[in-house]
């Protein structure tokens, strides 16, 4: 775990890497994510609250692109504050955009080879994470130690089918995963 501090001199800025290797044997697609949280503003001050995020890894499995059907996943982003019991932490996270764009994400592979895939907020994969810069809000609100529960998001993945331009090989990318708290 490393601790930078914000290039303007403030303190509360920690950015963490998290897991981040990929694999895919004929298609064996893993994303991994670099982890970070941004400064405290507003009504989270250091020393008064702080608040962390991790993610796991997202592994689509062996993918089959050439088929007509989608290759569904998903991971998990974990929120966690502390500080003064009762406080109320408004957050987001959001996700950047990887190897491509928000729209258009894909895993590098072998030579030139890629595969378009994205991230969403819902199970039917309809709201793409991050779209129109629009990440994931939430409200945490410290108990009477000052803790809070571990608060869990959902990331729902999707490989689309009919790649006919993917080779055989590993193929991935990493997503940066930011946490604002406010």
């Amino acid at each position: 775990m490393m601790t930078r501090p914000h290039p303007s001199g403030r303190a509360g800025k920690r950015q963490r890497p998290a897991a981040a290797r990929t694999l895919l044997p004929w298609a064996l697609a893993v994303l991994g994510w670099a982890v970070c949280t941004s400064p405290a503003q507003a009504l989270c001050v250091a020393p008064l609250c702080s608040c962390t995020v991790t993610a796991s890894a997202m592994n689509f499995g062996p993918v089959v692109p050439l088929s007509s059907h989608p290759t569904d996943s998903t991971a998990t982003v974990r929120v966690k504050c502390g500080g003064v019991a009762g406080l109320v932490i408004p957050y987001r996270v959001d996700l950047g955009p990887g190897n491509g764009t928000i729209p258009a994400r894909r895993m590098n592979g072998p030579g030139a080879s890629t595969l378009s895939y994205n991230l969403y907020t819902n199970d039917a994969r309809t709201v793409v994470w991050g779209e129109n810069q629009q990440g994931v809000p939430g409200l945490i609100t410290l108990d009477l130690l000052g803790l809070s529960p571990e608060q869990l998001l959902t990331v729902y993945g999707r490989i689309p089918g009919s790649q006919t331009l993917a080779h055989p090989g590993a193929h991935g990318d990493s997503i940066l995963v930011t946490l604002t708290y406010f």
